[in-house]
């Protein structure tokens, strides 16, 4: 785990998490060198002056972005509000919930991203899929060299990640070049969903992933006879409970297994782990939309995969960080050997051998993606092997 700050666990995670989506160490060094002092300072005050010195350089790249629009230099443009987007997102999700702009803040990363992905042209478009009455968003990245209907994997967030972050750090496009497309969700509890919508979490994640795949069954590029569903922290529990519902997905992966949420919660508050965001408790009320901790506590007790793995009937990848730090490692050998009724199941540890031992790989996800990718190519009939 790379650690510009020594002290700061959740602000470290936050910078790894920005490299993975292509920040630069230049610019990562301009934005961090100012905020030593601010990192051992207690979470208001030190958020804003991360939340500064951020956009401060998102601002500096949309400006450059602009020159080299008026130039006609539309690829160079995007590339630079792609960083910055990365930069203000990276901010965002370290404010506390109604910080004073932080609704600003996430609408104009929104914004840039949207662009970004316009002028580079890359193999990503926003889908939106009927739900509850609205909708959920989503990024829909369609699979290389595959005429027709090809397979797909669902992709869900964690906690505290959207879908532009798993669309940045990669697994979207290992997974195209495998002849797999993907759809990752802001499902309930996260990104636009929570942020613009006010839809909070729910236990029961089937509830909103069948209509998701309701929505699938219906594309035209879709084999509705091959589609996965993979989660990553927090998804380590809403993707085998929607896989345990819904039996019209063929597969599963976790990549970091979360079995028993509720136990975590009671080690959290025994002081036990590391915590993913600042303003931690305030955090997971308002992804669950829980009135007080009771409440919360209350609602905690639901999350949780006993006697709930055992109904998946497909096969499943469970994978986990040999060194996470917030979900402990025993928690993945649970959910494996719950699924006692897959045909074929897997539990990968990722060590530092082959890197990403952090949690949900944050630390190093290159080679676990890949090994998530081939996994699920092998698993939907993809490939991984390019004909010479």
């Amino acid at each position: 785990m790379f650690k510009y700050f020594p002290t700061n666990y959740v602000w470290n995670l936050s910078v790894d998490l920005a490299i993975e989506m292509g920040a630069k160490i230049g610019e990562i060094e301009a934005m961090c060198a100012p905020l030593q002092e601010a990192a051992k300072q207690p979470d208001a005050a030190g958020t804003q002056a991360f939340r500064e010195t951020w956009s401060r350089m998102a601002d500096q790249l949309c400006e450059l972005a602009a020159e080299d629009e008026g130039r006609g230099r539309s690829i160079s443009a995007g590339e630079k509000l792609n960083r910055a987007a990365t930069y203000l997102l990276t901010a965002e999700r370290l404010q506390a919930h109604g910080a004073p702009g932080r609704r600003e803040l996430y609408e104009r990363f929104l914004a840039l991203f949207a662009k970004g992905i316009q002028l580079t042209g890359e193999n990503c478009r926003r889908v939106e899929i009927p739900y509850a009455g609205g909708h959920l968003s989503a990024l829909y990245t369609r699979a290389e060299g595959v005429p027709g209907r090809a397979p797909i994997l669902v992709q869900l967030n964690g906690l505290d990640s959207t879908k532009e972050m798993k669309y940045r750090v990669g697994l979207p496009a290992m997974l195209a070049r495998r002849g797999i497309s993907s759809l990752v969700v802001d499902q309930p509890g996260t990104g636009e969903a929570l942020r613009l919508h006010g839809m909070h979490a729910v236990h029961d994640s089937e509830r909103w992933a069948s209509p998701v795949v309701d929505w699938l069954e219906q594309q035209d590029d879709v084999d509705a006879k091959r589609i996965g569903c993979e989660g990553v922290s927090l998804g380590g529990y809403y993707c085998p409970r929607a896989v345990a519902f819904e039996p019209r997905f063929a597969c599963g992966v976790v990549w970091g297994a979360n079995h028993d949420w509720r136990d975590v919660q009671k080690k959290r508050l025994a002081r036990e782990g590391n915590l993913p965001v600042p303003h931690y408790w305030e955090h997971v009320r308002w992804v669950w939309g829980a009135k007080d901790m009771d409440d919360f506590l209350r609602i905690a007790e639901n999350v949780h995969l006993d006697g709930v793995v055992e109904r998946i009937r497909v096969p499943f990848l469970v994978t986990h960080g040999q060194k996470d730090s917030q979900i402990p490692l025993a928690w993945a050998q649970r959910t494996y050997d719950q699924l006692v009724n897959s045909p074929r199941r897997e539990l990968k540890i990722f060590t530092d051998r082959e890197g990403g031992a952090q949690h949900s790989s944050f630390d190093n996800p290159a080679n676990a993606g890949a090994y998530i990718a081939d996994w699920v190519a092998e698993t939907l009939s993809g490939r991984t092997s390019i004909q010479l």
